[in-house]
């Protein structure tokens, strides 16, 4: 039997930093999954990723995303590749919103340059966006897009570069795990370590199902649309953008190729069992969503689409991420339920669990992303 001083289940976004930091660290890695990096079965490709600070979710965030800046940032360093590109971001909405207000208490909170617009001042600055009646805006320049499948081949590749052994084509049957250490089976091997990392995606809820939480996977559409107007260039100063609507919360990417426009709703989205046996079609009534939204919000943007994909959200149950140790388990560590914003961190969510995994806990301020709040007794960090 093979044996490691740790195994990661899963080498997408978050496995693949994990196995990078890991192996930087001096451990003997081995990544496990069943498809190669940067594929589209999970969540983390689709070009790109919008990364910002001002975080609306909770003003908890902000600290990880100091960290996970300064990672991405090294990572480029190490990889010779640019990764982030801070074209900023404009979010726009009403003032009792949920959107603008967040913004701004984590802005206040953490004292983060962020700009409040009226709806005549992002006509002069940003004209390629329409701000609704009642609506205003914030635009937060230090903000922009990751590259993502490109981001998470660099970290495979770093973590190679560290001595980490990457598998793909294994399909992951089950683990376990005791006081001496544990054991994974494939469909084609069992492996041995230490110490155990799961970051399983859409399949966590299989391989975390002893848990006891449920994980919902949604399916997300992506969509690029054909645009000749160079308003909505990112070379010509077009930021990412984040709308509040009432049809829900759309998102969308600057031109930043031949594809055009990229545009996709946040919200809503189709529960399903198990990626592998999705079908990816189109579903008529988010197109219709999306391009009423279009229309509406961003006149110069044609409804010609150019490609469609799709990817998978894996909600945990109050939408915030799933970070911890096992509670059964101390030699085993995870992250699930990234909820559909999650990328961004996941440079820092590698260190983190690396953390867990040399010391057993981390520095970093995780508490309000652990087990315990969703009725979990985990042990405490």
């Amino acid at each position: 039997m093979n044996t490691y001083d740790v195994i990661v289940l899963g080498t997408g976004g978050v496995g693949s930093a994990a196995a990078f930091h890991l192996a930087r660290r001096g451990a003997k890695v081995l990544g496990l999954d069943r498809f190669p990096g940067g594929h589209a079965n999970g969540s983390s490709h689709g070009e790109t990723r919008i990364i910002r600070k001002a975080y609306f979710e909770h003003p908890d965030y902000v600290p990880l995303l100091n960290r996970a800046y300064e990672l991405w940032a090294e990572l480029e360093q190490r990889a010779g590749e640019r990764l982030y590109h801070e074209v900023g971001l404009i979010e726009i909405g009403p003032p009792d919103g949920v959107v603008v207000p967040g913004v701004l208490a984590s802005a206040r909170q953490h004292q983060l340059r962020v700009d409040e617009l009226t709806k005549r001042e992002v006509v002069e600055r940003f004209p390629a966006f329409v701000v609704p009646d009642g609506c205003v805006a914030v635009f937060e320049q230090q903000a922009g897009y990751l590259l993502v499948e490109r981001c998470v081949l660099a970290h495979l590749a770093e973590a190679t570069k560290c001595g980490a052994e990457l598998r793909t084509g294994e399909t992951i049957l089950d683990w376990a795990a005791n006081e001496r250490g544990v054991t994974v089976r494939t469909d084609q091997n069992t492996y041995a370590a230490q110490k155990l990392v799961v970051t399983a995606g859409a399949w966590a809820k299989d391989l975390l199902s002893d848990l006891g939480i449920k994980l919902r996977v949604l399916r997300k559409h992506l969509h690029w649309y054909a645009c000749d107007d160079a308003r909505y260039r990112a070379d010509q100063g077009c930021p990412a953008f984040f709308y509040d609507a009432p049809a829900g919360h759309l998102y969308g990417f600057p031109q930043i190729d031949d594809l055009g426009v990229k545009v996709a709703d946040h919200s809503g989205g189709t529960e399903i069992s198990d990626p592998l046996t999705d079908d990816k079609s189109t579903e008529a009534r988010d197109v219709q969503r999306v391009e009423q939204f279009m229309r509406e919000c961003l006149p110069g943007v044609s409804t010609k689409p150019q490609r469609h994909a799709v990817c998978y959200y894996t909600m945990s149950p109050d939408q915030h991420f799933i970070v911890d140790r096992h509670p059964d388990h101390d030699n085993v560590a995870f992250a699930a339920g990234l909820s559909g914003h999650g990328f961004k961190f996941t440079s820092v969510l590698g260190e983190v669990l690396t953390d867990f995994v040399f010391a057993g806990t981390t520095q970093l301020p995780i508490e309000f992303l652990t087990c315990r709040r969703v009725g979990l007794g985990a042990k405490r960090l």
